[in-house]
């Protein structure tokens, strides 16, 4: 516990720190402050001692120097139960700093604005208010260290309700919050002056020896994959306008943890196409996808899929939903979230009227995260994330006979679906929609029977085309596909089995080509 007799005050946001001055004034507390700060409350009729008045020092290097000072320093770090440091306090004339209000140079800010410049961003990188911020914290048990001005009324109540006073637990969480605060701006400067510095893409700092993360809280979510357990949603700092934290929920109860997930899942496929397309997800996997002319045909393509499935389903759109599109959503069977880039004032009007929808308003379709990470017990997976679908030059037509220019545009919206499905996967196309997945089996030959049996078994599936997310080992889930009238195969190739392969599908007539690219997904 400890009496505020005396506060420092520099602050770069300034808002409500005159109000807060003048409470402190109110309870007797002396107010030291620099250049701007300082200028702001004498005009607000604070009384302030100017810091170069205090330390009888001046700011110099055009304010690069100001409170770097052992008047400051000592005052904030000095403890007050050891009498050596108390009597070097007063040999050296310097006296106690109980309080230290400080927030930092804007350099997150100034560097996500267009145009900033290397030297403008260094400009921005704060040395004096990190300084006296861990000085304080790290005499917390001595000085209140305030760093957000969303405290100020707090403490200024705690104040006013314990004689000048602030307890243990209030000065130790201003600490913590502080260090959380300085640990992220040093992470911020570091990863700008990376990428700045970066000597491209073999540059060994693009996976750094150390790997940290500076995430910040979005909401508490009601419960995790179970009710028995806790979860909450937070925001990449590096990526605040873009992805799920981005996310406008228009209509409906709050989200849970597994439709975030779903909801994710399901943006980045739609994301994928360039024509009006619609994906279906559950429990994390694509249970329809359909490309076509107009939203509303991707809709009921994408649907009927595998429509026992899509109960209780996320539906994702790449396009503004329409009128006629949200009444057949409506005349669909139950749903838990609509996402799409945007709604009308009519087509809210319409959903609204289905039962515990949530309607989901997500502006970009794209995302710049370029990595990718899981926990695993002790520890953390980093990789690039799986961006490429295929590249072109790498597309191999491995058997003699050429799909048609409609079979590769298929077995292309096929190959685009498999990137987004659990392994293993086989994924069946008829033009440019899905009419069965088989997903996430430990067994290739199990995808391609369950892929068949969706789809409605080989009457159904005759004329289609195939994609599987990785090669073909053996010729037993090739047969299936064979059996099934499969007419074209699309698949990474380099097995040492391609070869029979080839030959089996070759006597059948059918075509195969090799993205040269595989996408299990974990």
């Amino acid at each position: 516990m400890i009496k505020v007799k005396r506060a420092l005050i520099s602050v770069s946001d300034k808002e409500g720190v005159l109000e807060f001055a003048r409470g402190l004034e109110k309870l007797g507390v002396e107010i030291i402050s620099t250049g701007g700060t300082a200028k702001l409350l004498s005009s607000g009729k604070v009384e302030v001692r100017e810091v170069s008045d205090y330390t009888g020092f001046p700011e110099m290097l055009n304010g690069r120097v100001k409170t770097l000072h052992p008047k400051i320093h000592a005052g904030l770090l000095a403890l007050r139960d050891r009498p050596e440091h108390m009597e070097s306090l007063k040999v050296h004339n310097i006296g106690l700093i109980d309080m230290v209000v400080v927030n930092l140079y804007p350099f997150e800010k100034t560097v996500q604005k267009k145009g900033t410049t290397l030297k403008e961003a260094i400009e921005n990188i704060d040395i004096g208010g990190p300084s006296m911020l861990r000085s304080a914290a790290k005499n917390y048990r001595s000085v209140a260290v305030i760093s957000n001005p969303a405290k100020y009324k707090e403490i200024l109540k705690e104040l006013k309700n314990n004689n000048g006073v602030l307890s243990n637990s209030v000065l130790t969480n201003l600490a913590l919050e502080v260090f959380s605060l300085t640990s992220g701006y040093d992470k911020a400067i570091f990863d700008y002056l990376r990428g700045t510095f970066s000597l491209g893409p073999l540059d060994k700092m693009n996976f750094p020896q150390s790997f940290s993360l500076d995430f910040e809280k979005v909401q508490d979510l009601r419960y995790g994959e179970n009710s028995h357990q806790k979860a909450a949603f937070y925001r990449n700092k590096k990526s605040d306008s873009e992805g799920m934290a981005a996310t406008k929920q228009l209509w409906g109860k709050d989200l849970s943890y597994n439709n975030i997930l779903d909801l994710n899942s399901a943006w980045e496929l739609v994301g994928e196409f360039s024509r009006p397309a619609v994906v279906v997800v559950k429990h994390n996997n694509p249970c329809g996808t359909a490309e076509a002319n107009n939203l509303l045909k991707a809709f009921k393509d994408a649907w009927s899929c595998d429509p026992l499935s899509a109960f209780g389903s996320i539906v994702a759109f790449n396009r503004a939903l329409d009128e006629k599109t949200a009444d057949a959503l409506n005349r669909s069977g139950f749903i838990e979230c609509v996402i799409a880039p945007a709604f009308s004032k009519n087509v809210l009007t319409i959903l609204k009227k289905k039962k515990n929808l949530r309607i989901m308003e997500l502006k970009n379709t794209k995302t710049s995260e370029d990595s990718d990470f899981k926990r695993v017990c002790g520890g953390m997976l980093l990789q690039d994330k799986d961006l490429k679908t295929y590249l072109k030059e790498n597309l191999k037509v491995a058997t003699k006979k050429k799909p048609t220019k409609k079979e590769l545009e298929s077995l292309l919206f096929a190959w685009i679906v498999a990137k987004h499905v659990k392994s293993n996967t086989i994924v069946l196309v008829k033009g440019t929609k899905t009419i069965g997945i088989g997903a996430g089996q430990m067994s290739r030959v199990d995808s391609a029977f369950i892929a068949i049996k969706k789809a409605g078994g080989s009457t159904k599936t005759r004329g289609a085309v195939a994609a599987s997310d990785a090669f073909f080992p053996k010729e037993d889930a090739v047969m299936q596909l064979v059996k099934a009238g499969i007419k074209a195969i699309i698949q990474p190739g380099g097995s040492i089995a391609d070869e029979k392969i080839i030959k089996l599908v070759e006597k059948k007539g059918i075509s195969m080509v090799f993205s040269g690219m595989r996408h299990f997904r974990h």
